[in-house]
């Protein structure tokens, strides 16, 4: 099953297509990686995929049920999204925030206190928001966005801006998360920060999806090159009868993990 489904979405703007008939699967249930450079198109993706923003063209399914204007009051409830900044007021205290959502959404003081512990902000909920840390500020935004209990909860570079340590904090959260039947769609530019939680991905340049699979078949189709450099080509050949000759030396295809280990070392020749 999947948590989201598009066909064809497509987002055009006067002046450029933002997103280009993407056809996005992403798995119920499990950490989704929407990876991509600055400016690909993540974030307008997603707001279309939350009814934020309205396509130019193509379909989405949330849970297998269309995202139309008509029933997306039906299915919004079943997602939570924290979209470039994290929310908040910052005068006020994180508690006072989240009776914020609750009046909002009329959601009962139980499920506040439940995101609040998920977050693990219990014991900072009555300090202010200003005096929250950045790594404290995407926790309470999450928090919000967990209020209601979603099955869905999509997040647009919730690491963005946090030090190493705020970074581990977010990352084994939204795998906790996961672990308890939450599906995560997740947006970066670091393949090596997501690659820590996700195991679905997709890669979008330029508004096009240029990948989408499973961490196997993301790092089956990364498998580099070696290109080692001598002045001796035709011996190192003789070592490695499967690489082919180049221009400054030899290359080697397809080098995955478990043989570049066992590869000998070529050291340059004794003058």
């Amino acid at each position: 099953m999947f948590a989201i489904q598009t066909k064809q979405l497509t987002k055009k703007f006067k002046s450029h297509t933002a997103v280009n008939t993407l056809d996005l699967r992403v798995p119920a249930g499990h950490i989704y990686g929407f990876l991509g450079p600055n400016g690909s198109g993540k974030s307008t993706t997603m707001k279309m995929i939350l009814g934020l923003s309205q396509p130019t063209h193509g379909d989405i399914k949330i849970f297998n049920t269309p995202l139309t204007p008509h029933n997306r009051g039906k299915i919004i409830p079943t997602v939570g999204s924290m979209i470039e900044a994290p929310p908040g007021y910052t005068h006020l205290t994180g508690l006072e925030n989240m009776n914020i959502v609750k009046d909002m959404l009329n959601l009962q003081p139980e499920q506040i206190h439940r995101a609040l512990n998920l977050v693990r902000l219990d014991k900072h909920q009555n300090k202010l928001v200003k005096n929250y840390s950045l790594g404290m500020k995407q926790r309470l935004g999450i928090a919000m966005a967990l209020a209601k209990e979603p099955q869905l909860l999509v997040l647009d570079e919730p690491t963005n801006g946090l030090d190493p340590a705020g970074i581990e904090e977010i990352r084994n959260l939204l795998i906790d998360l996961s672990h308890q039947g939450v599906t995560i769609m997740i947006s970066s530019h670091l393949l090596d920060e997501v690659d820590k939680m996700a195991d679905y991905f997709g890669i979008l340049n330029t508004g096009h999806l240029i990948f989408q699979g499973s961490r196997d078949e993301l790092f089956q189709e990364s498998i580099p090159d070696l290109l080692i450099e001598t002045s001796e080509p035709h011996k190192a050949l003789h070592i490695y009868p499967q690489a082919t000759q180049t221009n400054t030396g030899i290359k080697i295809e397809n080098i995955d993990e478990a043989y570049s280990e066992v590869l000998p070392v070529v050291y340059p020749p004794h003058h």
